[in-house]
């Protein structure tokens, strides 16, 4: 299957193609909701050792999901281009890519992550954090894997597949963890034994996806392309090292919430995942705009890309006002299908109501981030990425620590860097659209 996204309805295509992805990823951050609450079965160490090791195997993953972006904007160019050859020599050099990239990333993250949970964690609950990620570490390559094989199908228009692994995948992950925490007794290892076992499911049906499409000719076909390597490289390093930032950012949010106590580690780890639950069809939405755009840039229907940015950002500010009512209004009940925790629910609903505005920036950062690796001009996402998630909350933060105000004041800091971030991509992303036509 290849859906040509340079012609016909504007609003069909992002429909099309943005519902899968977002129904995919919502059923991906169900699956972690459920780690979570089988977490506040366990203990409130397990919930923050989960909301710990969130921002720490990021890290570890950012630089791959950079790449794999960069790899649908490669192939989705190529296919506008309509050099169907060209897309297929991509595909199989991104394929052996990934491997390697497991590789290294598996390597680096057994060296380094023990040292990084010692540096940020409590004592009452590092080990938890070492006995849950030692685990998770070992499965690296099939997360990479996942990524690598979905983004080439994404560059032809199949969200579904993602979809439908993602379903089946979290629904099953509600029997594993149940098998392996609650008759087994594995506490958080058991979560981890879990999600190992979905994810090698996902990574082996989005192959098998793959190969019935005609991007995937068979490794006969496979040479070796310094430059293809070059590009893909080029291409990806500014949106891995927004993906390296966003999860370092998360690191750096948690050294300065750990202070407040391990019940404010929980509620932020908790608050995340209710927050990423509202925050699916924005990145479905990204997934749709990186496919469309590539596509259309490489056929050069330049005048298309600012209506496809527009629509996306006009369907994200609509959701967005959803979530945000939403946790004003049953916030709380939410938060309490995760923990009986009275001190994390307040903690968590505080950050909900606070951060939940911060939604209208989001949508700006990740449309037009897609945006800009769609029409091949990603460089402006590192610098933003190291103001958004480093540079400004350190400084801030540490006023904010220094003073020893209440955590309420690091929230509302947090969503000003959001907007000064977005509102910064908005102008330098219209100026590149309007250079292209």
């Amino acid at each position: 299957m290849h859906t040509d996204l340079t012609t016909g309805s504007i609003n069909t295509h992002l429909i099309s193609l943005s519902i899968p992805a977002m129904t995919g990823y919502f059923f991906h951050t169900m699956f972690n909701v459920t780690d979570t609450f089988f977490a506040g079965l366990i203990s409130t160490q397990a919930l923050a050792a989960l909301s710990l090791t969130a921002s720490i195997f990021f890290m570890i993953l950012a630089i791959a999901i950079g790449m794999s972006e960069a790899l649908t904007a490669l192939v989705g160019n190529a296919l506008g281009e309509k050099n169907t050859k060209r897309a297929q020599h991509i595909a199989l050099n991104g394929i052996v890519f990934a491997f390697l990239l497991s590789i290294f990333l598996s390597i680096f993250g057994v060296l380094s992550v023990p040292y990084l949970v010692v540096a940020l964690g409590d004592p009452s609950y590092v080990q938890t954090t070492l006995s849950y990620i030692n685990i998770i570490l070992y499965g690296v390559m099939l997360f990479i894997g996942s990524f690598f094989f979905n983004a080439l199908l994404n560059s032809i228009g199949d969200t579904k597949s993602f979809r439908n692994a993602l379903m089946f995948t979290s629904i099953l992950n509600i029997g594993l963890n149940y098998f392996f925490v609650t008759q087994m007794g594995y506490g958080v290892e058991g979560i981890a034994m879990a999600t190992i076992v979905a994810e090698f499911i996902t990574m082996s049906y989005l192959f098998y996806k793959l190969q019935k499409t005609k991007l995937y000719v068979g490794f006969k076909e496979f040479y070796f392309d310094k430059d293809v390597i070059k590009e893909l490289l080029k291409q990806g390093f500014p949106p891995s090292m927004n993906m390296f930032m966003m999860a370092f950012g998360m690191y750096i949010i948690t050294y300065f919430v750990a202070p407040y106590g391990k019940e404010a580690v929980a509620a932020f780890g908790v608050g995340m995942r209710v927050e990423q639950i509202f925050l699916m069809p924005v990145v479905g939405l990204g997934i749709a705009t990186l496919a469309m755009v590539s596509q259309n840039n490489g056929a050069k229907e330049f005048t298309r890309i600012q209506p496809i940015a527009n629509l996306a950002i006009i369907f994200g500010f609509a959701v967005s006002t959803i979530g945000i009512i939403s946790f004003f209004t049953i916030g709380d009940s939410i938060v309490s299908l995760l923990t009986n925790d009275v001190l994390v629910i307040q903690q968590s609903v505080l950050y909900l109501k606070v951060c939940g505005f911060g939604f209208f920036g989001f949508v700006l950062i990740f449309i037009y981030i897609s945006t800009l690796q769609g029409i091949k001009k990603p460089a402006v996402i590192f610098p933003i990425s190291v103001y958004r998630q480093v540079v400004a909350p350190i400084i801030l933060f540490s006023i904010l620590a220094f003073y020893k105000l209440d955590i309420l004041y690091l929230w509302i800091t947090l969503v000003s860097i959001i907007f000064s971030a977005a509102i910064y991509l908005w102008w330098y992303a219209s100026k590149r659209i309007n250079q292209l036509l």
